[in-house]
């Protein structure tokens, strides 16, 4: 069980005085030493009480005979980043998540790693690390935060972003909006709905890298704390039988999160993240393939934004295990799990809770998965839609385009009503390259729902939209604009076609025409230049590829 390189052995006494200065004693370097990664810091509610989280899970280590060692990463808070310049930020720091635990990991040699984040780009950034460095590893999460109450319903971070486009429409007064955000996030944890943060967590669950529990505890419940005990004890297991996240995150066992993914209606930011997780486990996915587990699970959750339930809910009906028990008939339950046994193992005592929070599989809210991938002369290689998500009138929808470049003038746009029902929203330069970093843009979205316009207008953009994003919300279009793709060319009033159940995606323009524009314009998508040009950013906007990669860096 015993690996490491940098406490053993006459060679190593000046690595052991270093140690020592820190006041390890020698029974402590005689064990396995456990890195914990750990994202905490004081500017993200998931990640405030992460100190707590950690200091379990070193318990559970110290009881099962190891030396757990802390160090840190970095983390971004999308909702306190969004709309301004720090969302440029938030996608591109999965991959300096990455390769800053690779660096310590590698660097002091850890016999086996515990992985704690909780939000949006920390948890598939520290998915991506532990592929790559692929010791043996798990994760435990902070958990999410709970639902807020505002006149006596559960709301969530998206109602209040929603409330600011009603305060703008006239349709909420400014009290009633204040009242909404001194309520609605009541307590630490990742954001209450099945947004990007707990959309991961719950995948994390599904692939088999956290125990049962980790992707729904709530963050201020004692289970959140006992199951980090027990993800210490774990790791000690899984390092005895060399159990490695490779062995784990198998082709099959991606499939299976893919498929947990469209039942539960999770972020189409999951997408994104999959991809690049996939990307470093070398088992790349494909998009079609993507759309064809769509097409063959069922949706059995609508969580917030999509319903009014939240997590707390999907928790006490059962939480991951149960939506994989309903699934069980189409998952490879053969695969291994961070518990040290089989998924067939894991389900045998799982149950469904709650047929109102968790649908029978028998009878789905649909009979296809929450995530649709569109194709078409607009997004030759792809765009995504959480179409769980979408008013059914706007699953098929045609409208002329009002094209932006940028999301400010969008929203300048939308806010001061220049937006009409019918309206196609095209957002561009906001892709990985040209953004640079693909901006989340919940505002946008959230300010059409708050006017009642998000069952009338479409949005398509290159860049991102939150997981808090309900509506015909698409993102991801790729090539981005600044890849020369066609959203580049989309002028103002060019009729766009969306047809989400036929995956399909077009501005009804001829293929000479496409050609015509792309080439006359390529001097002008050359000369516009990123939002940032300086530090991490303009390397990144250097390396970074297109959305249908997961805007991974070229290789």
């Amino acid at each position: 069980m015993m690996t490491n390189k940098v406490t053993q052995g006459v060679e190593r006494a000046p690595h052991r005085s270093l140690f020592k200065a820190m006041g390890y004693v020698d029974e402590e370097l005689k064990q396995p030493l456990i890195g914990i990664v750990n994202s905490h810091n004081e500017i993200i509610p998931g990640h405030k009480h992460l100190k707590q989280i950690s200091e379990a899970v070193k318990s559970g280590v110290r009881m099962a005979g190891g030396t757990p060692m802390e160090f840190s990463t970095i983390a971004v808070c999308d909702g306190i980043a969004m709309n301004h310049l720090g969302m440029h930020y938030s996608l591109a720091s999965r991959e300096i998540i990455a390769d800053s635990i690779e660096i310590v990991a590698s660097a002091h040699d850890f016999d086996a790693l515990v992985f704690v984040p909780n939000c949006d780009k920390v948890v598939p950034g520290m998915l991506m690390a532990a592929a790559r460095i692929n010791k043996p590893s798990i994760f435990v999460s902070g958990g999410p935060m709970l639902a807020g109450r505002f006149k006596d319903k559960p709301v969530s971070l998206s109602n209040v972003f929603e409330a600011v486009g009603a305060v703008k429409a006239g349709k909420m007064s400014e009290a009633d909006l204040y009242e909404m955000e001194e309520n609605a996030c009541p307590s630490c944890g990742s954001c209450s709905g099945m947004f990007t943060a707990n959309s991961m967590n719950c995948l994390t669950e599904a692939i088999g890298m956290a125990l049962p529990g980790g992707g729904t505890i709530p963050a201020v419940f004692a289970h959140r704390e006992r199951l980090a005990k027990y993800t210490g004890i774990k790791i000690m297991e899984i390092l005895k039988e060399n159990i490695r996240p490779k062995d784990i995150m198998s082709k099959a066992a991606l499939e299976n999160a893919l498929s947990v993914d469209m039942a539960l209606g999770c972020s189409s930011n999951t997408i994104l993240h999959l991809l690049a997780i996939a990307h470093e486990l070398e088992a790349e996915i494909d998009l079609q393939r993507i759309n064809q587990v769509s097409s063959e699970t069922p949706q059995l959750c609508k969580l917030s934004p999509a319903g009014d339930q939240h997590i707390e809910d999907l928790y006490y009906a059962g939480g991951i295990q149960a939506v994989m028990k309903e699934l069980e008939y189409k998952l490879d339950t053969s695969v291994i799990t961070a518990t040290g046994k089989s998924l067939a193992e894991n389900l045998q005592h799982a149950a469904n809770l709650d047929t109102n929070v968790i649908r029978p599989a028998s009878d789905p809210y649909s009979k296809t998965g929450g995530i649709a991938v569109l194709f078409g002369n607009l997004a030759p290689d792809g765009a995504v839609v959480k179409q769980g998500a979408v008013a059914p009138e706007m699953l098929i929808h045609q409208g002329p385009a009002k094209v932006y470049d940028g999301e400010e003038a969008a929203v300048e746009a939308i806010m001061s009503g220049q937006i009409v029902a019918g309206d196609v929203v095209v957002i561009r330069y906001e892709g990985p390259r040209g953004g640079p970093g693909m901006r989340e843009m919940l505002t946008p979205t959230s300010a059409l729902a708050g006017m009642g316009l998000d069952k009338q207008v479409a949005l398509l953009t290159d860049g991102r939209f939150s997981g808090a994003t309900r509506g015909a919300s698409i993102g991801h279009v790729s090539p981005e604009a600044k890849a020369y793709g066609p959203i580049a060319v989309v002028k103002n009033g060019d009729i766009i076609a969306i047809e989400i159940p036929n995956r399909k995606l077009d501005v009804q323009i001829s293929e000479q025409e496409m050609k015509e524009r792309l080439d006359s314009e390529k001097e002008a998508i050359d000369a516009k230049q990123p939002r940032v040009t300086k530090g991490y950013l303009k390397r990144y906007a250097e390396k970074v590829q297109s959305a249908n990669t997961g805007a991974v860096f070229q290789k």
